[in-house]
């Protein structure tokens, strides 16, 4: 055990140098990100923080490193926040300044600063109190101290002509409730001013912001500014804050650019300004002084484009001595990291997985399908309330339904039925015909916040009634592109019981990669087939673990391949092209595994039931028997039956709209997924 002195240090920055001379040209790379798509993570406003040596004080290991890890210089920083507008909403806008409040808390800044409005206000003082009662009672929720900034709405009267109008309006209250409307403080060797932007008209003591006359600083608080600026001038950084943003001049007049500014320019250390009343996000910069207004959190916002600023956000300020960062953070994406339990997890997981099992199902015929009434079950197995919305929708516009949605608020344990009457209007099932699928959103109402699950796409499932099958219809395959193509079949359609069984397919391949799923409803359960760098194998999971056969051969692409997968009684059996092998021992007691994946013909479930591990070719005559159909060698058919054990055949021979037959005789209603289509085969 020893640590690592200078003289280490000494050989590991002469090592560094040494190494980086010697490297030649041809040794380092023309692009070292050659797997990056963007450059905006790159994009930089400050230069890098300042770091020094490790020394033994600091720095401990009992490695030793050619690298060197420089430490972050130990200086003074901080963080504050800032609040925008509470009001110009609806009352209940309050609760998304709770939002932020818990938002911040996760972050725990020195303080918060607000920008003005901070009640509806426009009103009396008994509602006026009542208002500024609710603010302070969530903002007394914050772990740090928060400082107020008045705005309009704080200390505007109505009506406009009341006789018993003071002068200064609610100035008084303000004052009394919230705090100076003007006033200053210092936080380590930083200076914070609070300015009021609303003062009024010196001569009629009109208040208002459409006006210039009415937007001018008095001189009491000018000189209020010039003594606050000169206190701070030795503080590394100086911070002001007011609501309305007079350096936009129009009706604000030319105040703040005739005196305000020069006065913050001359003082040499005015690092920002914040202010609020727009409603939008903006920022400005003037001889180096940069000028932030914030949106709102909780107040009237338009959402016109959030991303560009229109949203309920709040900003976050990193100071260091010689420079500033900001963030905004949209209210309520703050993660409780201590809330991601297990069990939450879990019960997302679950509530992800939704199956919305179909009580009534549809007929569909060659004729069409048959109108009717589809009655879907929504289910809530966690323990917390569940927000619902559930959408049946059609890329073929020639359905009805109605409702358009159901919606609503499950509690834990509820279950609900939702109801849709739907009709189709075209005749016959053409090309352009497409389902019905079932989309399900959902938000997990935790104690601090709603977690939105997954959307969840389902298929509404269809009873197929269909004329026989020609035999002069040409024999087709399923084409698969190896990324996006595959079949999937719900897992309550595939009624294999537990006990012997016969899993096998045909297919052609173009291409293979390591991992190829051909026939597959594994996920640590369950069985599959797979042809993985071309070489075939297949899993079951009995008793407490998969029993898989593999062949050692890879088979060839471009070429035909019947692959088979046999349980028996007492054996597993891998047959390729008829040949057996493969085969391990089984114990009859053994039970497989079960799990509620869909089976994918062409690729391989993911755990949250997505395909993946395409593969690439042509895939036909899938069968699933709940019998041990092969024994020993044996000739494979090119063109298979059904049997009375069948629970699924896919001939790949026939589509109706976008479901591929079964011709089990179970008449099993199968979508493709991406681009899979028919071709014909000889």
């Amino acid at each position: 055990m020893h640590q690592l002195h200078f003289s280490a240090i000494i050989r590991a920055i002469l090592l560094a140098l040494l190494t980086i001379g010697t490297v030649g040209a041809q040794d380092q790379p023309d692009n070292p990100t050659p797997h990056l798509r963007h450059d905006r993570h790159l994009h930089r406003h400050n230069p890098s923080h300042a770091t020094e040596p490790p020394s033994d004080q600091r720095f401990f290991t009992t490695r030793s490193s050619d690298v060197l890890l420089p430490l972050p210089k130990e200086e003074d920083g901080f963080v504050f926040g800032v609040f925008g507008d509470r009001t110009g909403g609806p009352p209940e806008g309050i609760n998304i300044l709770a939002d932020a409040v818990r938002d911040v808390n996760l972050f725990e800044p020195d303080l918060v600063m607000t920008v003005g409005d901070l009640v509806n206000g426009y009103n009396q003082p008994a509602e006026w109190l009542v208002q500024a009662r609710e603010y302070k009672a969530v903002m007394s929720e914050l772990l740090c101290p928060w400082f107020p900034v008045a705005g309009n709405h704080d200390v505007y009267w109505r009506p406009v002509n009341d006789p018993n109008k003071p002068r200064t309006e609610h100035e008084e209250h303000y004052e009394q409730h919230f705090g100076p409307l003007w006033y200053s403080f210092e936080h380590k060797n930083c200076n914070f001013i609070v300015l009021f932007a609303d003062e009024g008209d010196p001569e009629t003591g009109e208040k208002t912001f459409s006006r210039p006359a009415a937007q001018t600083m008095s001189q009491t608080q000018f000189e209020f500014l010039q003594q606050a600026l000169e206190r701070g001038k030795q503080c590394q950084h100086q911070f002001i804050f007011l609501h309305h943003p007079r350096w936009l001049g129009g009706n604000y007049g030319d105040d703040w650019q005739q005196r305000i500014h020069p006065l913050l320019k001359q003082t040499g250390n005015v690092t920002a300004v914040f202010a609020g009343h727009i409603h939008y996000m903006r920022n400005d910069t003037r001889d180096g002084i940069k000028y932030f207004t914030l949106a709102t959190v909780g107040g009237g916002q338009s959402e016109r484009v959030p991303d560009a600023g229109y949203l309920h956000q709040y900003h976050l300020v990193t100071v260091r001595p010689d420079q500033i960062a900001l963030t905004a953070y949209p209210v309520g994406e703050a993660i409780n990291v201590r809330e991601i339990t297990v069990e939450l997890q879990q019960q997302m997981l679950t509530l992800s997985r939704q199956r919305l099992p179909v009580t009534q199902e549809f007929v569909l015929t060659e004729s069409g399908p048959r109108a009717g009434l589809l009655e879907v079950t929504i289910n809530n197995p966690s323990d917390c309330p569940v927000d619902y919305r559930l959408t049946p929708t059609s890329h073929d516009s020639r359905w009805t339904i109605t409702p358009e949605q159901a919606s609503g608020q499950l509690k834990p344990g509820e279950s609900t039925a939702a109801k849709f009457q739907a009709g189709y209007l075209g005749e016959g099932v053409d090309e352009a015909f497409q389902g019905i699928d079932l989309v399900l959103t959902q938000h997990y109402l935790a104690q601090t916040m709603r977690y939105a699950v997954p959307t969840a796409i389902v298929p509404v499932p269809f009873r197929l009634e269909l004329d026989s099958q020609s035999p002069s219809e040409p024999n087709r395959a399923l084409a698969l592109d190896g990324q996006n193509d595959a079949i999937a079949i719900a897992s309550g359609a595939l009624q294999l019981p537990d006990g012997p069984m016969t899993i096998e397919a045909w297919f052609k391949a173009e291409s293979f990669s390591d991992r190829v799923g051909l026939v597959a409803k594994s996920e640590n359960s369950e069985f599959n087939l797979f042809v993985s760098n071309g070489r075939p194998s297949a899993s079951v999971f009995l008793g407490d673990k998969y029993r898989t056969v593999r062949s050692r051969q890879a088979v060839p692409t471009g070429q035909w391949t019947h692959v088979a997968v046999v349980q028996a009684e007492t054996t597993l059996t891998l047959f390729v092209n008829g040949q057996p092998v493969d085969s391990v021992p089984l114990e009859s007691q053994w039970t497989r595994k079960r799990n509620a994946l869909p089976l994918y013909l062409g690729a391989d479930p993911d755990p949250q039931g997505q395909p993946m591990s395409h593969f690439h070719g042509l895939l036909d005559e899938v069968r699933v028997t709940s019998a041990p159909l092969y024994q020993a060698k044996f000739q494979p058919q090119r063109r298979l039956q059904a049997t009375d054990k069948t629970v699924l055949l896919m001939n790949f021979d026939r589509v109706l709209g976008p479901f591929h037959l079964d011709a089990s005789g179970r008449e099993t209603s199968v979508r493709a997924l991406g681009g899979a289509t028919l071709v014909e085969v000889p």
